[in-house]
This record gives C-alpha cells, sequence and structure tokens, in this order.
C-alpha cells in the first residue's frame, strides 16, 4: 500500500514513531550474508589484486564471533553468487527502530542485491519499507545517531535518492541531513564512525569538511585513514588491524577497542561497518 509519496509500507496504520530512548549504537541483533566465490569479482576503486574467498570466509566468521562476543544475537544468510558485493549486505539496507528500509544501491551491478535481500528482511525485522526513487542510495552513505540520519552525497548516493528517502526517516522521528562527501571518498562512512552518542571517529579530511556540526569528532592518524571505517557495537568499538596510533587513541580516551583482520574485504572496497545490518529488537 501507497503510504506516503516515496515509499511503501508493509503494516497499515502506522503513526509517526520516535527514535529508540537507548543509545544508537546498541544492537541486539545483526543480519549477515556469507562471501561468495564471485567475490573475486567485486567492485573496486582501485586495483590490488583480488580477495582469496578462503581468507575472506575466515575474516568474515571472525566478524561474526565478534559480534556475538559483543552480545548480538547474528543471523547469517547464505552466500549469494549472483551478486559479488552481496557481503557488503548494508548497502541495500538500511535499519532504525526495528523497521527496514530496502534502498537503491548505485552502482549497476548491485541493483539486484535490495530484491534479493528483502525477503531475509521481512523475516528479520518489524516491519519493511520500500524506497521507491529514480534516484541512489546507498547504505554506507548513512550514519546515524540517536535522533539524525546524516547522509552524504557521493558517487553512489544522489540529490533524488536522499530526498525520496526524507520522508520514510521523518516518519519515523529522525532528521536527515544531506551532506556533501569529498568527491575522493567513496562512501560517508568510509571516513567516517559514530563512536558514542556524541562523538565520531573521522578522517582529517571529513572532519574538516563540516559534516559533524553539533558532534564531537576524534580525528585518525595521519596514513592511518582506512581506521575510520569502525563500528561501535555495545561496549566495545571494533577496529581494523593495521593501525596502532589509532587504536591507542581510542583506548586512551576510553573505548574497549576489538582489532580484527579486514585486509581481504578492503581489496573490494569493504570494512567494517557494510558486512552487517545491526539493529535492536
Amino acid at each position: 500500500m501507497l503510504d506516503s509519496p516515496g515509499y511503501f509500507r508493509d503494516k497499515d496504520n502506522e503513526h509517526k514513531r520516535r527514535p529508540m530512548t537507548h543509545p544508537s549504537f546498541e544492537f541486539t541483533h545483526a543480519l549477515c550474508r556469507l562471501p561468495a566465490t564471485s567475490v573475486t569479482d567485486g567492485l573496486r576503486a582501485s586495483d590490488h589484486g583480488d580477495p582469496d574467498p578462503v581468507a575472506f570466509a575466515a575474516e568474515h566468521a571472525a566478524y561474526i564471533s565478534a559480534l556475538r562476543g559483543a552480545g548480538c544475537v547474528v543471523n547469517v544468510l547464505p552466500a549469494d553468487e549472483a551478486f559479488p558485493d552481496s557481503v557488503f549486505i548494508e548497502d541495500p539496507a538500511l535499519v532504525l527502530t526495528g523497521t527496514a528500509i530496502v534502498l537503491r544501491p548505485g552502482a549497476a551491478s548491485r541493483l539486484g542485491e535490495a530484491a534479493a535481500l528483502r525477503p531475509a528482511l521481512l523475516e528479520n525485522m518489524n516491519d519493511v519499507i520500500d524506497l521507491t526513487t529514480d534516484g541512489y542510495v546507498d547504505g554506507g552513505d548513512i550514519l546515524c545517531t540517536d535522533d539524525r540520519v546524516l547522509l552524504g552525497l557521493s558517487a553512489r548516493t544522489n540529490g533524488q535518492g536522499a530526498e525520496d528517502l526524507r520522508s520514510i526517516v521523518e516518519s519515523l522521528g529522525y532528521t536527515l541531513e544531506v551532506l556533501q562527501t569529498p568527491p575522493e571518498i567513496l562512501h560517508f562512512k568510509t571516513e567516517s564512525s559514530l563512536l558514542d552518542r556524541q562523538t565520531v571517529l573521522a578522517t582529517p579530511a571529513l572532519a574538516g569538511s563540516g559534516a559533524f556540526k553539533g558532534l564531537k569528532v576524534l580525528e585518525t592518524a595521519i596514513g592511518e585513514e582506512a581506521a575510520a571505517n569502525a563500528i561501535r557495537v555495545n561496549a566495545h568499538v571494533f577496529l581494523s588491524a593495521g593501525y596502532p596510533k589509532t587504536a591507542e587513541m581510542l583506548d586512551g580516551a576510553g573505548y574497549s577497542v576489538r582489532i580484527l583482520n579486514t585486509s581481504q574485504a578492503a581489496l573490494v572496497d569493504g570494512g567494517l561497518s557494510c558486512m552487517s545490518l545491526r539493529y535492536s529488537r
């Protein structure tokens, strides 16, 4: 049923909801998809070689174990060989207050991922809304605080997609802030992550863009910009291996840091945030 311009609901008589009162980094559940062997055909901005499917599977298993260790019930979907990048499950959907929003990824080879993911969203989420737009929105361009959705325009997310998403976000009680990601950055969350209710981790370049108005910003160490794609999961901050200065800075700031290897995901422009949809019931 068409609920209002731009999206469909699966449930009738919905009313405007407010964001959950618990912090936006607290999760009870996560949804992941196993990496396909076709991940060797995954998209990448620069070619540094193909990921090894066996090594990628081992990294992914450790990632799932870390999510479970942080207190999440993790539902793992089978690999989808038709979509090489489908392990990056965050890009075709956004979850707010237990409601999944089916997005429209901005890479042509990934457009079908949203429809392929939808049945699992219906099974695992409280509600599912389909974004209807001729524009594009990638989940990797969205950073959520307790009451704001920061969306960075990029090569994968455009203005029309952002504006068509606005009414959905507002119906769930959030404010949508549309920002401009510097053109050399693939996704907004490639260089930023939420650490707590008032603090983000970001690269110096993104921190200097003015995107984080009203928030405290901790900057990654020089030369460790890739560390910015971290995730806070309950009591822990997951950080990719290989960035000791940033890890030391976060530890000194009082965060419980968990180091995970993401070297295979990085070969196809992936990182910690994009390999799970984290949510609370």
